[in-house]
C-alpha cells in the first residue's frame, strides 16, 4: 500500500501539494505561537531594575504570553478546520479513480488503508516542510510583538524539541482525522456511483455534514440568545459574540452547498443574456463541491478576522463613551502634578480634581471564589492619587461597597473585576518607588468601585499620602469644571498662557483615549490574525488550484463545442467571483450576529448600543478576497487550459 500511495503522491502531485502546504503552514504557526509563549512566559529580567521596571516587564511578557496563547488556538482552529477540508476535497476530487480501484477487486478495508497511508506521507511531509517554515514565522511574530512593545529588542526565543514536537504531532494527527473520515466515506460509495457521480458519491450533504453543521448552528442561535439576554453584561457579550464567530463560521461553512444552487439561481438571472454566464451558472449549479471547498475558508476567516477588528474596537468606543458618561467636567488638562494644583487659581474654575498617576506597586490578597485558597493581585498601573471630595464632584460613580468618603490617610480604594472579588477591610502592601522618598506602607480597602470598560483608574489612593515635592514631576490629568458663566475659550488661553498642561474638551479626550486603544487594538489584532489570516487564504487559493487542475477535460470539452479560450476563462471567473461572494457575504451574517451580541451587552451596561463596525476592513477584505481569487483562478484555468482541446477530449480517462 505505501509503495501503491508514492505512485498516486506521484501521479496527482497537483491535488497534494495543496494539502501539503496546509499542513505545513499549520504546522508552522503553531511552532511558532510554542517557541514565542515558551520564552515569554519564563523570561530572562536584566538586573539592576527597579521592582516598578520588573512589573512592567513582566506585565508586557505576561501579555506577549497570553496573545501568543490566544493565536496558537486560532492558528490550531484553523489548521483542523483547513487541513481536514482540503485533504477531505482532494480525496472527493479522486473518487473516480477510487471507484476504479473499487471495480478492479479493492476492498473498502484495502481503500482506506491506502488513503491512510498517503496521509501518512502528506503528513509527514508537511510537518517536515513546515519545521523550517516555522522559524520564519516565529521572525515575523517576535518583530510584531516587539513593534508593540510587548517584547524588548533582542528578545530571545530559543527553540526546543518538544516546540517541534508538538506541532508536528498535530500537524500529523490532523492530518490523518481529515484522511480518516474522507477514506470512510470514499469507501462506503458504490463503484459506478462514483463513476458516474450519482446516488451518494454525487451527494454533498451527507448525514455526518448535516448533524455537525446544524449542532454549530443550535449553538450559535444559543451563544447569540446569550448574548442579547437581559441578565448579559459587555464583558459576557463580547466572551459569547466572540464565541458565536467560531460556531457560526463553521455552521455556515458546513451548509453553503445549500447556498451555492440559490446563488446560481441569482447568477442565472444576472447572466443569462451571454452563453458565458449560462455557463458559468450551469458549472455553479453543478460544482457545489468545489465551490463549497472554497469559500469555507473565506467564510471562517470573514468571520474571525470582522468579528475580532469589531469586538476590540467596539469595546474601545464604548470606553470612550463610558468616559464621557462618568466624566462630569468641561475640560481635561494633561500635565503633571504640580502645575495642575495651580489650576485652581485661574479666573473661572470652580473645581479642578486631579488625579496623579502614582509610581506605586500594590499587593492586594484577592477571593478568586475558592474558600480555602486566596491569590494575590500584583497591581503596578492605573493607580493614581485623587482628592476625594473634588473626585466625587466630577465623577459619576457610586462605590459598590464601602465610600470615598473615608479615603484619606492609610486608605485605599479598588476597582472590582470579573476574576475575583476584594472585601472591605482588606489591608494591601503598597510601596511607593519614588527615588528620593521610596518607603512601603500598608492601607486598608475603604472603597469598592465597580469595573470600567477602559480599566483606567483602577486604585485610587489619597493625595495626602505624598508630599507636594514627590508628586511635582508625576505624570497627571485633571478634571476640570467652570464657573457657570465662565468662557471656555479664555479659560483654555489662561491655562495656555501658564504653561499648565494641554487641554482637551471631555469629547475630545475621550475621542483621543479611543484612537490610541484603536491603534493598539490594529496591532493585536495583527499579531492574532495576521498570518492566520494569510494561511485562510492560502486554504482559498488551494481549493482554486485543485479543482481547476481536476476540470481540464470540462474546458476541453467547452472549448470543441465553440467556446474560446478566453471565453471559457471568463467563465470560470465568473464562477469564481459568485463563489467569493457566496463566501462574503456568509461570513458577513455572522459577523452581524457578532455585533448585534456585542451591541446589547453595550447598551445595558452604558444605556446605548455603541458599536464599532470594521468598515475599512471589510472592504480591504472583500477587495483582497476577489483579487486574490480571481489571480488564482485566471492562472489555474489558464494552465489548465494550455492543453489543445482535442487532445484532452479523445485521451482516455
Amino acid at each position: 500500500m505505501v509503495r501503491l500511495s508514492w505512485s498516486g503522491f506521484r501521479e496527482r502531485w497537483q491535488l497534494f501539494v495543496g494539502a501539503i502546504l496546509s499542513v505545513a503552514v499549520g504546522v508552522a504557526l503553531v511552532q511558532a505561537s510554542l517557541q514565542i509563549m515558551a520564552a515569554a512566559g519564563d523570561p530572562p529580567i536584566p538586573e539592576g531594575l527597579d521592582p516598578l521596571e520588573e512589573a512592567q516587564i513582566r506585565d508586557n511578557y505576561d501579555g506577549a504570553a497570553t496573545l501568543m496563547g490566544i493565536a496558537m488556538v486560532i492558528a490550531a482552529f484553523l489548521a483542523i478546520f483547513i487541513v481536514s477540508s482540503t485533504f477531505a476535497f482532494a480525496v472527493a476530487q479522486r473518487r473516480r479513480d477510487l471507484a476504479l480501484l473499487r471495480v478492479l477487486g479493492a476492498r473498502r478495508r484495502q481503500l482506506r488503508r491506502l488513503l491512510l497511508c498517503e496521509g501518512v506521507l502528506l503528513g509527514l511531509c508537511g510537518a517536515a516542510l513546515g519545521f523550517p517554515v516555522g522559524f520564519a514565522a516565529v521572525r515575523i511574530q517576535r518583530w510584531l510583538l516587539t513593534e508593540l512593545e510587548f517584547l524588548p529588542d533582542g528578545f530571545a526565543t530559543p527553540w526546543a524539541g518538544w516546540h517541534t514536537a508538538v506541532a508536528a504531532g498535530t500537524g500529523l494527527v490532523v492530518a490523518l482525522l481529515g484522511v480518516l473520515a474522507a477514506s470512510r466515506r470514499a469507501a462506503k460509495v458504490r463503484p459506478l456511483e462514483a463513476l458516474l457521480d450519482t446516488g451518494r458519491a454525487g451527494r454533498m450533504m451527507t448525514l455526518p455534514r448535516w448533524i455537525f453543521g446544524l449542532l454549530m448552528l443550535a449553538s450559535s442561535v444559543g451563544l447569540f440568545t446569550a448574548a442579547r439576554s437581559e441578565g448579559a453584561d459587555t464583558d459576557v457579550a463580547v466572551a459569547t459574540s466572540m464565541g458565536l464567530a467560531i460556531t457560526g463560521g463553521l455552521a455556515l461553512s458546513m451548509l453553503s452547498p445549500l447556498v451555492v444552487p440559490l446563488a446560481g439561481r441569482v447568477l442565472g438571472l444576472l447572466g443569462a443574456v451571454s452563453a458565458v454566464g449560462r455557463l458559468a451558472e450551469a458549472n455553479l449549479r453543478d460544482g457545489v463541491r468545489r465551490s463549497a471547498a472554497t469559500a469555507a475558508p473565506l467564510i471562517v476567516l470573514v468571520a474571525l478576522l470582522l468579528g475580532l477588528a469589531g469586538s476590540l474596537g467596539s469595546l474601545a468606543v464604548a470606553a470612550g463613551e463610558e468616559q464621557q458618561q462618568m466624566i462630569d467636567g468641561d475640560l481635561i488638562v494633561e500635565s503633571t502634578g504640580a502645575r495642575t494644583e495651580k489650576l485652581a487659581s485661574l479666573d473661572g474654575v470652580a473645581v479642578v480634581s486631579s488625579q496623579i498617576s502614582v509610581p506605586m506597586i500594590v499587593t492586594i490578597t484577592v477571593d478568586i471564589g475558592d474558600p480555602e485558597e486566596l491569590e494575590e493581585e500584583v497591581f503596578s498601573s492605573g493607580i493614581v492619587a485623587v482628592e476625594p471630595d473634588a473626585y466625587r464632584r466630577t465623577h459619576r460613580q457610586e462605590a459598590l461597597a464601602g465610600s470615598l468618603d473615608e479615603l484619606s490617610g492609610s486608605a485605599i480604594a479598588v476597582t472590582t473585576s470579573p476574576g475575583y472579588r476584594v472585601d472591605l477591610g482588606t489591608t494591601v502592601t503598597a510601596r511607593v518607588l519614588e527615588q528620593v522618598s521610596e518607603r512601603e506602607f500598608s492601607p486598608t480597602v475603604v472603597a469598592v468601585l465597580p469595573e470600567t470598560l477602559s480599566g483606567s483608574d483602577g486604585i485610587l489612593v489619597p493625595m495626602d499620602l505624598f508630599t507636594p515635592e514627590e508628586r511635582a514631576n508625576w505624570p497627571a490629568h485633571a478634571v476640570v469644571q467652570l464657573e457657570p458663566h465662565a468662557d471656555p475659550d479664555q479659560v483654555v488661553e489662561a491655562i495656555r498662557s501658564a504653561d499648565l498642561g494641554v487641554t482637551r474638551s471631555v469629547e475630545e479626550w475621550a475621542s483621543a483615549q479611543t484612537a490610541e486603544q484603536q491603534d493598539e487594538n490594529v496591532g493585536v489584532l495583527v499579531v492574532l490574525m495576521g498570518l492566520s489570516g494569510l494561511y485562510a487564504a492560502m486554504a482559498v487559493v488551494n481549493a482554486v488550484v485543485i479543482s481547476s487542475a481536476e476540470r481540464k477535460r470540462e474546458f476541453a470539452t467547452a472549448r470543441v463545442t465553440g467556446l474560446t479560450r478566453q471565453q471559457v476563462v471568463r467563465s470560470a471567473l465568473i464562477e469564481a467571483w459568485a463563489v467569493t461572494a457566496i463566501g462574503v457575504c456568509l461570513g458577513g451574517v455572522i459577523v452581524a450576529g457578532t455585533m448585534t451580541g456585542i451591541a446589547g451587552g453595550i447598551e445595558r451596561t452604558l444605556g446605548a448600543a455603541v458599536v464599532d463596525v470594521p468598515w475599512e476592513l471589510a472592504g480591504a477584505v472583500a477587495g483582497g478576497a476577489f483579487v486574490v481569487i480571481t489571480v488564482a483562478t485566471w492562472a489555474s484555468v489558464r494552465a489548465a487550459t494550455r492543453i489543445a482541446p482535442i487532445a484532452l477530449v479523445s485521451a482516455r480517462e
